[in-house]
């Protein structure tokens, strides 16, 4: 199997394929050479240099490299062509096994606009919004017709990843956000279409997991939660989600199940909903035709293996168990360690001088990094996913607690651990209050409760102990 992606997804899935005694390939840009999901492959093809145009989003380097490897198959991990109907459309030509839905479906849920109105024809509820948007007239024109206030949010009718997503707070704002919604979206997927919604206010962020099969069956693996973001990127994952209760839980996941039978779906995707906190209704997002970054967590609850099942799925086997007999027995946390200035979120790239990986009961690490490898500035910033696991909410939060707080180090660069302790201590999130708002609602809260601490810190000690010593003279416990 040839991976077609780098990091930690690709050593996701390289994970199960070795379960599995499947040979896999890697592919790497020239920064990448060095790469963890390089040494782990059991082969490596270059495909170009460090721009992704020219490596990981080069579709024919891609196909190339699958056949320079003789590869059955394709696993595109998340990111990159994950998403890319055309991809998977010149893998399958080639005769080559692409291990995820579709074509047709990839492209059909792909577009914002064609989603909606998909999920509109299934009676899935949808965030009330105009689509076609080609000026600020037709939306000042929509929000009088429907009497509507700001804020409005704009977004790329393309991609994802919170890319081409504006709020907008007024009037004043309107132009110029509209303006960067549309280059975001031309920059990012050359595509600057982009569709307006009503800005729910305290909304929180559902998504569904689904598994489907090539023979009608089609199994929801219940909700994860991902409401704490920062610039519409989810940073903290959870499953189930403390926001619903049985009911709300029974009727988003069957609501989520029926759309993707509907639309003909199969492997393994995700639904994803946004919850009004306040009126307890929830509306359509988007579908994602992927593996999910936080598919992890969801695997920790259901003991399920969701790569495992994309694979089984690909070769036409059935899935081997019905809806019944799912039964979630335990709460999950995730956290993303990004290579971030936690207090401002600009990239801090270079490599990593000390890496100590937490460990011990109920934690699952998935790593892209190994100590003394390079973080270059060409990709996604993520290094790491680190799960933790218990036998309710609060017994996952103290393992998270534990592995972020006691067991982790990265020295080199800069992480997102002091702000994800920080979150995971907030006495509104341990009592499940909050929404997709929350970092910006309390950053200098959350900054001030930091705990500076780098080798630095360790010199000083040294030398003040040595001082102390040559100012005392020897001492009684010595």
């Amino acid at each position: 199997m040839l991976i077609a992606n780098r990091g930690v997804t690709a050593v996701r899935v390289m994970h199960t394929c070795r379960d599995r005694k499947i040979p896999t390939a890697a592919v790497y840009s020239t920064p990448d050479r060095l790469a963890h999901h390089v040494f782990m492959a059991d082969s490596a093809v270059h495909i170009g240099e460090a721009p992704p145009s020219e490596s990981y989003l080069n579709m024919d380097r891609m196909i190339n490299a699958a056949i320079q490897t003789k590869s059955d198959a394709i696993h595109p991990g998340w990111g990159f062509l994950a998403e890319n109907a055309e991809f998977a459309r010149m893998v399958i030509d080639r005769g080559i096994i692409w291990i995820g839905p579709p074509p047709d479906v990839i492209k059909a849920v792909g577009d914002k606009i064609q989603a909606k109105r998909l999920a509109q024809n299934a009676n899935v509820p949808t965030i009330p919004g105009i689509i076609d948007v080609t000026d600020i007239e037709q939306i000042k024109q929509w929000m009088d017709d429907e009497k509507l206030c700001f804020p409005i949010m704009i977004k790329a009718v393309a991609g994802g990843g919170g890319k081409g997503m504006v709020k907008v707070e007024n009037e004043e704002q309107l132009a110029q956000a509209f303006s960067k919604a549309r280059s975001e979206a031309q920059k990012s997927f050359g595509d600057e279409r982009v569709l307006v919604e009503k800005y729910i206010e305290r909304g929180r962020h559902i998504e569904v997991q689904i598994v489907a099969d090539e023979y009608g069956n089609v199994v929801h693996l219940f909700e994860r939660e991902c409401t704490i973001q920062r610039r519409n990127q989810k940073i903290i994952e959870e499953a189930p989600s403390p926001s619903l209760d049985d009911d709300l839980r029974s009727e988003i996941c069957f609501t989520a199940a029926r759309l993707m039978r509907e639309i003909g779906y199969t492997s393994a995707g995700t639904v994803e909903f946004l919850f009004d906190s306040t009126t307890k209704k929830f509306y359509f997002l988007e579908v994602n035709t992927r593996l999910q970054v936080e598919h992890g967590i969801t695997e920790l609850i259901t003991g399920l293996d969701i790569v495992g099942i994309m694979i089984d799925v690909a070769i036409g086997k059935r899935l081997p168990f019905k809806q019944t007999d799912i039964h979630p027995n335990r709460w999950a946390l995730e956290v993303r360690l990004n290579a971030e200035d936690p207090k401002n979120f600009s990239p801090s790239f270079g490599t990593i001088t000390r890496l100590q990986v937490p460990m011990g009961p109920n934690v699952r690490v998935a790593s892209g990094v190994y100590e003394g490898a390079d973080i270059p500035p060409y990709y996604d910033s993520l290094f790491m996913l680190l799960m933790s696991a218990g036998a309710d909410r609060a017994d996952a939060i103290r393992v998270m607690d534990r592995a972020l707080g006691r067991n982790l180090r990265v020295e080199g660069i800069k992480t997102l651990q002091p702000l994800l302790l920080s979150i995971i201590r907030h006495p509104a999130f341990i009592a499940g209050e909050f929404s997709t708002r929350f970092i910006e609602e309390h950053m200098d809260e959350l900054i001030s409760m930091f705990k500076e601490k780098n080798s630095e810190d360790n010199v000083l000690k040294i030398a003040k102990y040595v001082a102390e010593i040559s100012a005392l003279g020897h001492q009684k416990w010595m």
